[in-house]
Parts: C-alpha cells; sequence; structure tokens
C-alpha cells in the first residue's frame, strides 16, 4: 500500500524539538487506512507527550471494529481526549498539554472518506486540479475566514491565527462531543488526493501553492517533501506535517461505439421553399447623431442626481451616528449588586486573550443581570457551552443590557442562552457581530432604535438579522 500513502514531519527551523505527530497504517481489519495529523499545542509544555497519547490512543482504539465508522472516530477522540487529561492531572509538569487533530479513514473498497476533526490541523481534498479545504479552524481567526471576512492572506497574518477554541487535553470530559468534534464523510474518487497537515504548513504556504505542488506530476513522498520545503523556506516557524492519501484506482471510462446506420433508398432532394431560402440582407441608414448639447444636459442631470445621492447617504450617515450616540447617553452608569456579574464585567476589562470560555470555576451555569454589561474589547469569542446569561429577577424592567461598544471589531456570541436580555449593536459595529448557535429567549438585538431579532436560535452575522415588519 505504498504506493498509495506518505507522512511525513519536520521540527522546522525555529523549534528544537518536534511535538507534531502522524498516522498511516492499515485499520479495522484492514479495511480503511488511518490518516492522522496531530499537533502537540504550540507553547505548551508537554505538547510532544500530549501528541504521542493521541497517536497511540487511536491506534488501539480501532484495533477491534465495533460500530458505525464516524461514532468509531468519536468515540476514539474522546478516549484519547481522557487520557491525556488524566495524564496531566497525575504529573504537574504536563498540566499544561493539549493538542489537536484531524483524522481522515478511508474506505477503500467504497471509495469514501470519513473524517473527524478538533483544532487547526486540516483535512485538503484534491479532485481534478481543484483544491478544497474540508475542516474548519476551530478558532476565530479561522471562523472569520471562513465566513468571507478575512482573506487567507489576512488570517495568515493575523497576530492571533494560533489562539485555538478547542482541544483534546483542555477539560474531560468533553462538553457534547457531537458539537465539540467536527466530523463528515466525502466520496473520494479514483486520481482524488487528500492532504492531512498541521498549521506549520498552512500557516506559512497559501493555498495556491500547495496546490501548484499537488498537481505536479511527482511521487507522494516527493510532493510531502516540496510542501515541508515550502513551509521552511517560508520560515519554518512551527513543526511541519503532511499526510497525503491518492485514491490510484483506475477510472472508469465507457468505450465509445459508432452508432448502428440504416441505409435508405437514394430518394430525390426536396425543393427548398422560398421561406428557406438566403434572403438578401438590406443595411438600413443610421439616423443622424443629435447635437452635443444634448450630450452636456445629460452630464449635467447625471451629475446633479450623483451629488443629491451622495448628500443623502451622508445625511443617512449622520443620522445613524446621532442615534447611536443618542443611545449611548441614555445608558445608565451601572449600579451592579450581583458579585459573579462584577467579576463578568471586570474579566471583560481586563482580559489579555480573544477566547473567554464559560462556564468555569468563577462563572456558574447561570449568570444574572442586574445593570448592563459592556463589551469593550477589539477581538472576542465568547463560549459558553450552554451558559445562560439572564435578566435578574429584581430588574423592574425584566430586561438586561449587553452593550457591544463601537470600538469592537470583531465579537463572537457562541453557544449561550439569552434570556431577558437586550443586546445593543451599534451601526458602526454591526457587520463585525456574530452568532453561533445562540439561543434568544424574550431577549433582543437592538442596532440604534431598530429590534432586529425576538425568541429564536441563531448563527450567523448581523447581516442575518432582519428588522421585524
Amino acid at each position: 500500500m505504498a504506493e498509495i500513502f506518505f507522512g511525513l514531519t519536520d521540527t522546522g527551523r525555529q523549534r528544537t524539538n518536534n511535538e507534531d505527530a502522524f498516522i498511516t497504517e492499515p485499520v479495522l481489519n484492514n479495511r480503511f487506512l488511518a490518516a492522522c495529523v496531530i499537533d502537540g499545542v504550540g507553547g505548551y509544555e508537554g505538547g510532544e507527550v500530549a501528541a504521542a497519547i493521541a497517536k497511540e490512543s487511536i491506534i488501539n482504539y480501532f484495533s477491534v471494529p465495533s460500530g458505525a465508522i464516524v461514532a468509531m472516530m468519536q468515540e476514539a477522540i474522546v478516549a484519547a481526549n481522557e487520557k491525556i487529561y488524566l495524564e496531566k492531572k497525575g504529573n504537574s509538569r504536563l498540566s499544561s498539554m493539549a493538542c489537536v487533530l484531524t483524522l481522515a479513514l478511508v474506505d477503500k473498497e467504497q471509495n469514501k472518506i470519513y473524517y473527524a476533526h478538533v483544532g487547526d490541523t486540516r483535512l485538503y481534498l484534491l479532485r481534478d486540479g481543484s483544491l478544497v479545504k474540508v475542516t474548519k479552524d476551530q478558532s476565530f481567526v479561522g471562523f472569520l475566514e471562513d465566513a468571507g471576512r478575512l482573506s487567507e492572506e489576512q488570517a495568515m497574518a493575523h497576530p492571533k491565527r494560533n489562539e485555538i477554541n478547542k482541544a483534546l487535553g483542555f477539560e474531560s470530559p468533553l462538553p457534547n462531543p457531537s458539537d465539540y468534534i467536527e466530523t463528515g464523510e466525502s466520496p473520494f474518487l479514483p486520481g482524488d488526493l487528500i492532504l492531512l497537515c498541521s498549521d506549520g504548513l498552512s500557516d506559512l504556504v497559501n493555498r495556491k501553492e500547495i496546490t501548484d505542488i499537488l498537481t505536479t506530476n511527482r511521487s507522494l513522498q516527493e510532493k510531502s517533501k516540496a510542501l515541508i520545503d515550502a513551509a521552511n523556506n517560508a520560515g519554518g516557524k512551527d513543526n511541519i506535517t503532511v499526510v497525503l492519501v491518492q485514491n490510484v484506482s483506475k477510472r472508469v471510462r465507457l468505450k465509445a461505439t459508432k452508432p448502428a446506420l440504416t441505409v435508405k433508398k437514394k430518394e430525390q432532394p426536396l425543393q427548398e421553399p422560398d421561406a428557406l431560402k438566403p434572403q438578401p440582407i438590406i443595411v438600413k441608414a443610421a439616423a443622424p447623431q443629435k447635437g452635443k448639447n444634448v450630450y452636456k444636459r445629460v452630464s449635467l442631470v447625471l451629475l446633479l442626481l450623483f451629488l443629491a445621492a451622495a448628500a443623502g447617504l451622508f445625511w443617512m450617515f449622520l443620522q445613524s451616528k446621532k442615534q447611536s450616540e443618542e443611545h449611548v447617553g441614555q445608558l445608565p452608569e451601572p449600579n451592579r449588586k450581583n458579585t459573579t456579574e462584577l467579576l463578568l464585567q471586570d474579566t471583560l476589562n481586563n482580559f489579555s486573550g480573544d477566547t473567554l470560555v464559560l462556564p468555569n470555576t468563577q462563572f456558574g451555569q447561570t449568570i444574572y443581570l442586574t445593570d448592563t454589561l459592556f463589551i469593550h474589547q477589539d477581538f472576542l469569542h465568547i463560549r459558553g457551552n450552554g451558559t445562560t446569561i439572564t435578566a435578574d429577577t429584581a430588574l423592574p424592567s425584566g430586561q438586561a443590557i449587553i452593550y457591544v461598544s463601537p470600538s469592537v471589531s470583531h465579537v463572537l456570541f457562541d453557544s449561550l442562552r439569552l434570556k431577558g436580555v437586550t443586546l445593543i449593536v451599534t451601526p458602526e459595529n454591526k457587520d463585525g457581530v456574530y452568532f453561533q448557535n445562540v439561543s434568544f429567549q424574550h431577549s433582543s438585538i437592538r442596532v440604534a432604535q431598530k429590534w432586529a431579532v425576538n425568541d429564536t436560535l441563531f448563527s450567523g452575522s448581523m447581516k442575518g438579522l432582519q428588522a421585524p415588519k
């Protein structure tokens, strides 16, 4: 089977040890090929240990077939997470270790691939010269790139590119594994090629360069080395791991046959009707052009229309800004009575990362608001894992306020339940506010003075919200 898959890993040019690992071997009674790239989370002590534990755990799990393929892949990753978490709990030196991975099982008989993914390693599919990124990076920057808010170049250069939301070893048990672990399946047709890689490649080599290498007429080993060389030539800032699998089955081509012909007796040609005979083409003379003064009048009208439209847009901008400023002025100074709420606001004011995970030891499953909660941070992902933020029963209006400051450029509300909450977003930053599995219960979103959504489960950006009629 060596001709259909190959894996290669490299330390890179700026690291002293390699925290990556990979799997390329037949599993489940040799019916499937397991291909996996594992990346010990960069910057954490013990990443190399976490990657080794995950590799061994996954291989052992697939030694005995049991159940549906996707379910088995999820269970294998959950088991790896538990082993990493137990190891770090028993060894203080490894207390921060974790890893991310992308796992693919290739069904050689049915020409299919199944995949499971956690973190920012990647699975690509090359078909007919076109490279498609199959998995999604589980990071805020990756979310913005997949949503089209950041280009590939902007995402690759973003200072928070490597700050991930999910990994194995972060917590135990995994919260809702079916949501935590991205899974899927895809046809794997003759001639297709899949690439699994760590971010040491994807952070430094763009999709076009990867495609150019993969579409060359070289062996998998040569292509793997060329990909790693490209990442090293671009700086080699991280460990680099690639795994390639190709479907070498022959394409099924139908043999072309000549159609059967029936020989008929020679018949006299039909007379062509006069209506079908070629007719002479008559070219009419063009009408004389009008004077230049007509064009001057048209140009003047267009100029006036343009100026009027520009003035109207400017007036609308001023009105929107005025409404936003007036609304901000209506928010009173907070007078909090809830210690958890005070702690949350203090955390938001001083948080240095980009992903705030709830609940944790400081915040319970339900957070009660007695006053306005302000979000000022420029770039923030609030991952709730089902946390409820609700208005305190002491509020006379029954509504609490979460206010997103105009200075915020990107904020993602993820897996939260908002109950009795008004989320206020200003026109200046409405295109940078995103939602992922957010439940609104007796809650609303306001842009300036317009109510935008109420009592629904929503995922998407503010552009997907419509004001009620």
